[in-house]
């Protein structure tokens, strides 16, 4: 009798490393010169999880998602896990920016990931469930070949391959 090997391919954030990397961007911003008496700020809220970028002007709005950037890939957090939104003006001439992070692989994605990895010409079965994909094989060749594919790929939302039997 064959057995199957499997793993599964899931988009996750740890929102504790999130809220770090936002505490961490809010210090460095405290502690730069061009920053100073400006009413920048980041704000992450958990529960819904956004995260709401404020600044005076574009240069520092930009300044704000570089080191917002900087600090997820310090903290090994993917920066493709924000989506933002349209920039839109807010009190006091400033300007804000929302930015949702995104959890679990979404039903267009799933299709679009199962459609590049079938044109790897492997015999992998991959499977939707809920907000992950399972593939699983019969050889476990065919399955790291995956995985090294999903490594290399330049998917627009992070991909982590979990649970690997």
């Amino acid at each position: 009798m064959a057995s199957t090997f499997s793993f599964d391919i899931v988009s996750q954030v740890d929102l504790q490393e999130v809220d770090n990397a936002v505490n961490q961007a809010l210090k460095e911003i405290s502690q730069r010169y061009d920053f100073k008496n400006s009413k920048s700020g980041i704000d992450f809220n958990q529960g819904e999880k956004t995260i709401t970028l404020t600044a005076d002007d574009a240069y520092k709005l930009r300044a704000l998602k570089d080191i917002l950037s900087a600090r997820f890939t310090s903290r090994k957090i993917s920066p493709r896990a924000l989506v933002y939104k349209a920039e839109e003006t807010a009190l006091g001439g400033t300007i804000r920016q929302l930015a949702n992070i995104t959890v679990g692989l979404e039903k267009e994605k799933s299709k679009e990931l199962t459609q590049l990895i079938k044109k790897l010409n492997v015999k992998v079965q991959v499977q939707l469930e809920g907000d992950k994909l399972r593939v699983s094989s019969a050889k476990k060749d065919e399955l790291q070949t995956v995985i090294q594919y999903l490594r290399n790929l330049d998917f627009p939302v992070p991909l982590q391959c979990v649970n690997y039997r």
